[in-house]
């Protein structure tokens, strides 16, 4: 498979990251290398550049892209949950920088076979690793309704979750729904044409949330931000772009978090918690021009937030 990925705030992302040309940098979203090239490409004989990505097509990619690098690099295939436990591997004590480019790549969406999109018939898988043991067959087919409507409406914001979920168990009853295009039928036929939003088809939605349920993206989110925090050193940034409110709230909330002084409760007259701030926020979060979202439309919906190691 040809990994063609186009990084969305390229620019944007390696200002954001201040490089230095003898840093240590962790890009936890390698996908093809295309912010990773960038960075390596800032990089110093000195300096060395971290590749983290569970899809081994991406790390297959990444590493012929990265061939030429004049830095050291290091590519690693794992989940950025394991981020301490990688950067440790590595030798790693403290780092200059840490990207996370969120969400699901072009190449996963446009390779019909991968089963994450809704608009391609093909087997429900939606691994981003392909190790995994559950997919999105297994979700579709072994979830209760009742586990369904909560995927739905809490990852999707689906407003007929239940009644989604429901055609789905009366469909299964039947047979297993097999393939992306079982599903998006059982959808289509839940959701009432006259109630449909302008968003497009509630298919869309709803793979949304099988896919970030699959690779439980927002459980692990939280504390791979966390690891990130801890590894960088005083001076050091942290990029993270998202691309939907979920993810993005999280991401705010932590980085909030750790930018927050005293947290003693609003009426003590005198702090007595020691709390200091560990992070110092940048600026307000960044979005994609009107250039660079008319020739990626996948831009549109990005955002980057960007703090400092104080």
């Amino acid at each position: 498979m040809d990994f063609h990925h186009v990084s969305v705030l390229p620019e944007e992302t390696l200002n954001a990251l201040n490089i230095t040309p003898n840093g240590i940098y962790v890009d936890c979203t390698l996908g093809g290398a295309g912010h990773a090239g960038r960075i390596a490409a800032r990089l110093s004989p000195e300096g060395r550049l971290i590749g983290i990505d569970q899809d081994e097509a991406a790390i297959a990619a990444a590493q012929e892209r990265l061939a030429d690098a004049a830095c050291q690099v290091t590519l690693v295939r794992d989940n950025f949950r394991n981020l301490s436990a990688i950067l440790a591997g590595a030798g790693v004590d403290s780092t200059d920088g840490v990207l996370f480019d969120l969400g699901i790549s072009s190449p996963q969406i446009d390779t019909a076979e991968r089963g994450f999109s809704y608009m391609q018939d093909a087997p429900l898988d939606m691994r981003m690793d392909r190790r995994a043991g559950r997919s999105a067959r297994s979700v579709v087919n072994e979830y209760t309704a009742a586990e369904l409507t909560e995927i739905f409406y809490n990852y999707g914001e689906e407003r007929w979750a239940k009644r989604i979920a429901a055609f789905i168990e009366e469909e299964r009853k039947a047979h297993p729904i097999e393939t992306t295009g079982q599903l998006v039928a059982v959808i289509d036929r839940a959701v009432p044409k006259k109630a449909r939003a302008k968003g497009g088809h509630p298919a869309k939605r709803v793979f949304q949330a099988i896919r970030i349920e699959v690779n439980e993206e927002l459980t692990i989110l939280e504390g791979a931000l966390t690891a990130a925090v801890r590894a960088l050193r005083p001076g050091g940034r942290l990029a993270v772009i998202t691309f939907h409110s979920l993810e993005d709230r999280i991401v705010k909330k932590t980085l909030k978090r750790f930018a927050q002084g005293c947290i003693c409760p609003p009426h003590t007259p005198v702090c007595v918690c020691g709390h200091t701030p560990e992070l110092r926020l940048i600026g307000k979060p960044q979005m994609a021009s009107a250039v660079e979202c008319a020739e990626n439309p996948r831009a549109k919906s990005a955002k980057l937030r960007t703090a400092e190691k104080l």
